[in-house]
């Protein structure tokens, strides 16, 4: 096992409640093969997001234990000394790298061999990503609108939140006016508002026929995600209104919560799910199985991870059959990388790389 940090920059700063982040910091692991090993060489990726995941010393601290305690190379329990509740991003990296040896060693891409391993049909070729809107007027956001919809995205995620409800209203009207009514939007509101407000902001964006708004709630409230879903179900059963109901989606609140509670709780109609912040890629599969069982939709995103990690995303989303729209565009909000991004974005969608493993030879070099 071997680990190699790196750290590469955002394009442009990104300003979050717990501070701004101007890089993403991590660890290439790679296993395998050593001295007369005959094994396929693997590679994962661990980025930390603390807030999303542990602190960057505790994850490599995590790698290192596990890396320095088997003297004869990895011992099958490797994984089980990883939590992924105290250490996902440790964990993701080991888990991906194994991942990705049995895939090459089999001649089956990262996302055939997931797929088999949980049952799955055979993955999809393309993944369909939504391009991201930021907080701007509301001239600025139809126009970035107008722009996403030209490259062939067919669902934008607006930002909203930071500005006055009324604002936002506006924006995505604008947004809707400008796209017509062939075009998926999101709203995401990164917990900003509170239970009056979401409520409000519901009844008034119902007529723009939104596919969902994320967090409206801050992340530890799942009782309030549950009351606006059962005030949605309640005008339904009642018949009132005219309007379709705007689904809820959760995203923020996994890292709070165990996709178990958001379940009992009634709180999602989708859920947001980062391989990294659940523990692997084969995690977050088993969670998009669960979210679907449940009658929950899955949509697969990123931390903002490095072309590693963001490629292993593409291939979980690929497993998902018929995955909605996911959040996997976001090579473009780094300034550098690790190598050449083996998922380019063509109408809208991501192409899944069908070599072994991850993405074939596309990788080799790294650590």
């Amino acid at each position: 096992m071997r680990l190699r940090p790196f750290s590469v920059g955002l394009a442009t700063p990104l300003d979050t409640a717990r501070g701004r982040i101007a890089e993403r910091e991590g660890f290439l692991v790679g296993t395998g093969p050593g001295d007369g090993d005959s094994a396929a060489p693997g590679l994962g990726e661990a980025t930390p997001l603390p807030g999303w995941t542990e602190s960057l010393s505790a994850c490599e601290s995590a790698l290192r234990e596990v890396r320095d305690g088997d003297d004869d190379g990895l011992v099958g329990d490797a994984l089980d000394r990883l939590d992924p509740a105290e250490t996902p991003a440790a964990r993701h990296g080991l888990a991906l790298a194994l991942a990705d040896a049995s895939a090459r060693g089999g001649g089956q891409s990262l996302a055939a061999r997931l797929a088999a391993e949980h049952g799955l049909p055979t993955p999809a070729e393309t993944v369909p990503v939504n391009a991201t809107v930021g907080d701007g007027d509301r001239e600025a956001t139809a126009a970035a609108a107008t722009r996403a919809v030209a490259e062939g995205f067919g669902c934008v995620k607006v930002k909203v939140g930071a500005r006055p409800l009324d604002a936002d209203v506006e924006r995505l009207r604008a947004v809707r006016e400008a796209v017509g009514d062939a075009v998926a939007i999101r709203a995401d509101a990164n917990g900003a508002w509170d239970l009056a407000t979401a409520r409000e902001a519901l009844d008034r964006l119902a007529p723009l026929d939104l596919a969902y708004v994320e967090q409206p709630l801050p992340a530890g409230d799942l009782d309030g995600a549950a009351a606006l879903r059962g005030d949605r179900d309640g005008r339904e059963r009642d018949g009132g209104g005219s309007e379709p109901s705007i689904p809820i989606a959760l995203d923020e609140s996994l890292a709070r919560r165990e996709l178990d509670a958001v379940l009992e709780a009634d709180a999602a109609d989708v859920v947001v799910l980062k391989p990294m912040a659940l523990g692997g890629p084969d995690r977050a599969l088993a969670a998009a199985a669960t979210a679907r069982a449940a009658g929950v939709e899955p949509v697969i995103t990123t931390t903002i991870d490095a072309v590693v990690a963001r490629t292993a995303a593409v291939h979980v989303a690929a497993a998902v059959p018929d995955v909605a729209p996911c959040g996997l565009a976001t090579a473009s909000l780094l300034d550098d990388d690790l190598a050449p991004d083996p998922c380019p974005v063509a109408d809208g969608e991501l192409l899944v790389p069908d070599g072994p493993g991850l993405a074939g030879d596309a990788f080799d070099g790294l650590p």
